[in-house]
């Protein structure tokens, strides 16, 4: 088996969920093994490999991307958000709490990468019709929840934020 000698490892500073963070990686390292086995950030999880089950979804610079797809060394300089960074001081985002309410996750292999489409798509489609996160959610196999309570979670959120950026209290 052909191995790259330790020198041969890239150094990678970016920021994790609003930490800067340094670690090394062989050049065909890809990301999710990377924040997996050298961060421990266990939340990403590897389905496909290939770039078609969402599992590993997560936002670079803000921007929706497969971490299957991205080489670690890639990533030098810039700002990766996972999951993790949905919360706030650990307490559960109006997304998560709205995904845990209307079961929307049942094994939940897919949720933290669901979650991370859903957040990117919540930004620039703040209104969606149940049509346009069905095509979101198109994205993401889920073999449990049918994606029923999915829609519901996000419809919900989308009408509690609206509802909040007009004024309007409960």
């Amino acid at each position: 088996m052909l191995q790259i000698k330790s020198e041969e490892r890239k150094a990678i500073t970016f920021t994790l969920n609003g930490q800067k963070v340094t670690g090394f990686a062989e050049p065909r390292m890809l990301l999710t093994d990377f924040l997996r086995e050298q961060l421990g950030l266990t939340e990403i999880h590897v389905g496909c490999e290939h770039g078609v089950c969402g599992a590993c979804t997560i936002r670079i610079n803000g921007k929706v991307a497969r971490g299957c797809l991205t080489f670690a060394a890639q990533i030098d300089g810039l700002e990766v958000e996972t999951v993790q960074s949905l919360s706030s001081n650990g307490d559960l985002s109006d997304l998560q709490l709205a995904f845990r309410k209307h079961h929307a996750l049942q094994c939940g292999y897919c949720t933290p990468g669901v979650l991370m489409s859903t957040s990117a798509f919540l930004d620039i489609n703040p209104n969606p019709t149940e049509e346009e996160i069905r095509v979101m959610l198109s994205g993401h196999i889920c073999r449990c929840t049918g994606y029923v309570g999915m829609v519901h979670a996000i419809l919900e959120v989308a009408e509690a934020r609206a509802k909040k950026r007009a004024g309007v209290t409960a």
